[in-house]
């Protein structure tokens, strides 16, 4: 915390505050609704959706109980170390029940509620307690013993209370404008999908002569297009791992790249790292398939696409797309991109969402000559660096936005920067 300022009083949390209090909410109902609070409901700017409720009798046993004036604070890490917590102020129902993964604080008096949020949500105390999780790699946690233990220095109540509501105001303006701001990058990365769409279908010429095709997802192409299956213009062949169990130790470590769906998902377009690699025994249970093949997910994040930049292996929840001569490899990434909804429609479900890799290549496309394919792709990338070029600008706002917040609930928890009686007077 560094220095505080002298009339703040030393204590700690245990003595301020209740952990993980008893039930003691009076006599409830059986039929009356509480709110069932899971970790991935609460985001990580302390708002939560409390909409899921059960009858007080289905209430699973052993989950913490809350009330409104309650601070979860999530013990767990990445959660932790990413500021997940909540002060339930506006809770919907009178009571409710929370992840395991919470810790629950409630305040005594002397201690305002919304002051104890903000002191724990605090970066810098955050980063002290990441430094001080017990528990195995991967599954470390905050103890409830470090939380009590936890030295607080208080101002007196009414500041308190200043503080909490100058920290409201302030963060809700600066949560308003990160909204704004992820909303207009929401826009722009339609407008590249639209883009990308409108020159894949219809080309660079707004004058050209158009032909209907009969394809109910594309009324018309270009009069000198042709629109044909997909397997005309490439190779499709599925991606193999048939040992099983897949998670076994011995097939891997090896020289061989073994890229999965979620590389896809990490890249804008190219594939250019893996984290997982093959041996010459994971390589008989699998298939190489060369740079350059265009690769898309069939299960998990399905229609997602991307070009492999080395020879990797895969496995059967992707497949690979290889080119013929008369077809440009970025033309093929942009269209199929464009396609995705397309493709989902014939998707299958059965323990989970699916794309059949044999219907794909019976989706009609459209294609233009190959040197007008390859302008097609050089002008979609060119659109597409000038929006993302906007859309880093806008992240960037975000990131100071977000640090802003930060360092503002910091210095004013730790008294380095005061908070006026009068409301809006200078800090």
């Amino acid at each position: 915390m560094g220095a505080v300022p002298v009339d703040w009083k030393p204590s700690r949390i245990r003595n301020e505050s209740l952990l993980s209090p008893d039930f003691s909410f009076g006599s409830p109902q059986v039929h009356e609704s509480c709110a069932i609070l899971q970790m991935e409901k609460v985001s990580e700017d302390g708002k939560f959706d409390d909409s899921e409720t059960v009858e007080f009798l289905d209430v699973q046993a052993g989950l913490p109980n809350f009330q409104r004036g309650d601070v979860l604070f999530a013990k767990i890490t990445p959660c932790m170390e990413n500021g997940k917590g909540a002060f339930l102020d506006s809770l919907a129902t009178r009571y409710g029940f929370g992840s395991t993964e919470f810790h629950v604080l409630r305040p005594r008096p002397g201690l305002d509620p919304k002051f104890l949020y903000y002191f724990t949500f605090n970066p810098a105390y955050r980063r002290f307690a990441s430094e001080n999780m017990v528990g195995a790699a991967g599954q470390k946690r905050v103890s409830s013993r470090f939380l009590l233990d936890t030295r607080i220095f208080l101002p007196p109540l009414p500041e308190q209370r200043r503080i909490a509501a100058f920290l409201d105001d302030r963060c809700a303006a600066v949560d308003a404008a990160v909204k704004a701001k992820r909303e207009q990058i929401g826009v722009l990365e339609n407008l590249k999908t639209e883009l990308a769409l409108q020159l894949v279908t219809q080309g660079l010429s707004a004058s050209v002569a158009m032909k209907s095709t009969g394809v109910d997802w594309l009324p018309q192409v270009p009069a000198h297009w042709s629109v044909e299956h997909l397997k005309r213009h490439c190779e499709i062949l599925r991606g193999k791992f048939t040992h099983r169990p897949r998670n076994d130790p011995a097939l891997y470590d090896g020289p061989y790249p073994f890229v999965q769906t979620g590389d896809i998902t990490a890249t804008p377009k190219f594939i250019t790292t893996y984290s997982q690699t093959l041996n010459e025994l994971g390589l008989e249970a699998s298939r190489m398939f060369p740079k350059g093949t265009l690769v898309m997910a069939i299960a998990a994040n399905i229609g997602d696409v991307a070009i492999l930049d080395f020879d990797a292996c895969f496995p059967d929840s992707m497949v690979g797309l290889i080119p013929d001569r008369k077809t440009d490899l970025n033309f093929l990434f942009y269209l199929l991109r464009a396609m995705k909804p397309i493709l989902l429609r014939s998707a299958v479900l059965s323990t989970q969402l699916n794309l059949n890799y044999v219907r794909i290549g019976n989706n009609h496309a459209p294609f233009p000559p190959l040197e007008e394919q390859k302008l097609i792709a050089r002008a979609i990338e060119a659109k597409e660096k000038s929006v993302d070029a906007i859309i880093q600008t806008i992240q960037s706002q975000i990131e100071t936005l977000t640090t802003y917040r930060k360092a503002l609930i910091h210095e004013c928890v730790t008294g380095k920067r005061r908070v006026p009686v009068t409301p809006g007077a200078p800090g």
